[in-house]
């Protein structure tokens, strides 16, 4: 399509992030929010299943938005009302989060619906054809995936929970089983629109800080905790924006273009979904741990915490992987570490765990930044053939 500049941003050789975008991502707080409100109200391998399944429906959506504003720029009336109808049902689908296995899954499913439709007939202004017959063959597994949530909702029970793993299996396996053939990446606007989206995300982190400590007196312990809740944060900040977010740009555009769309979905797609259930997880750990500071942790909360940080390492070191912006194994072996320090939680306290994950992550950049300052120092002997 023809790449202009929008008013309300700088020029930089293509557009970039715009305004409403920004303001169209705000709901996505609101659903991280609810998602994690919804772990922490049933901290079970059943409460953790449901919020898979949505994670799963909302962020292939969600993603697809990003996509979607990638090829059609919405610097227009015509393009932004749209918009702003899909950031409406974004807002209804993320009311109806904490009931949506009780009584709102039809509200939930009917506001998929709308931001299915939405979606579809914004794409199909893009400007060019192979991109508008792309999202057509796409949109047709876009939209067998609300009827099976429809279908779900008003079955109940187990069959609501087999209806939309179902719907998330066939929208996650359209990549592949129907190709990418058509649709084009600006690499600039997708990774900044992406990198904001995690940005927003680990915002729940932080703010549980705050939940946490609401009506708390403003002791040392206190205030001792709630600095440990924001350094894990501002790690899991670095190990996503420590320079990785400018070399995944740099890769993406060094792909041929006949494989950066299976590159951006895998990288962006599939290895975000661990990133962003390791930030809901670990938003709850932290939640619970500010004002129990000094208490045994329960189970639950001491696996969520541990086990939010290990899903968020491990998906970034697959974003790594697939991109090839450097070493992963640090960062996985950091996750299996992290993982372990649940019985501290449990044995010790809640504060000492948070404390050991801080401890996990600071000596894994360090190692990891030694290791890379070698491999540069390592002189480059050419190989000779015999």
């Amino acid at each position: 399509m023809t790449e202009r500049a929008v008013r309300d941003e700088p020029v930089r050789g293509e557009p970039g992030v715009t305004t409403l975008e920004l303001f169209f991502d705000l709901v996505f707080v609101f659903t991280i929010t609810q998602l994690t409100a919804l772990l922490l109200h049933d901290l079970t391998p059943h409460g953790l299943l449901g919020v898979v399944l949505i994670l799963l429906l909302v962020w292939w959506m969600y993603s697809g938005y990003a996509w979607l504003t990638n090829a059609v720029v919405p610097d227009r009336a015509s393009r932004r009302l749209p918009l702003l109808a899909g950031m409406a049902a974004f807002l209804v689908l993320s009311l109806a989060i904490p009931d949506a296995f009780d009584g709102s899954g039809l509200a939930f499913a009917l506001a998929y619906l709308a931001i299915v439709l939405v979606h579809l007939g914004l794409y199909t202004r893009s400007q060019r054809r192979a991109e508008v017959l792309a999202i057509l063959r796409i949109g047709a597994f876009n939209l067998v995936a609300p009827a099976l949530l429809v279908a779900g909702a008003l079955a109940h029970g187990g069959w609501q929970y087999a209806l939309w793993a179902a719907a998330c299996a066939l929208s996650w396996s359209a990549p592949y089983v129907l190709g990418l053939g058509g649709f084009e990446v600006r690499t600039g606007h997708f990774v900044e629109r992406h990198g904001l989206v995690v940005i927003i995300a680990l915002g729940e982190s932080v703010v549980a800080v705050g939940i946490g400590a609401a009506g708390l007196p403003v002791d040392a312990d206190l205030v001792l905790v709630a600095v440990l809740g924001l350094l894990l944060a501002a790690a899991l900040w670095w190990v996503y924006f420590g320079g990785d977010d400018q070399r995944a740009e740099h890769a993406l555009a060094g792909c041929p273009p006949h494989r950066r769309a299976l590159l951006a979905v895998n990288a962006w797609g599939y290895a975000h979904l661990p990133i962003l259930l390791g930030v809901v997880a670990t938003a709850v750990g932290i939640k619970m741990a500010v004002g129990h500071a000094g208490e045994h942790a329960v189970l639950g909360q001491a696996l969520a915490l541990a086990g939010g940080v290990t899903l968020y390492l491990l998906g970034d070191a697959a974003f790594r992987a697939l991109l090839g912006i450097g070493t992963w194994s640090w960062r996985a072996a950091a996750g299996v570490l992290a993982l372990a320090t649940y019985p501290i939680g449990t044995e010790v306290s809640a504060g000492a765990q948070l404390g050991a994950l801080v401890a996990v992550l600071a000596v894994a950049f360090t190692a990891e930044h030694a290791a890379a300052a070698r491999a540069q120092q390592r002189p480059n002997i050419p190989r000779t053939v015999s």
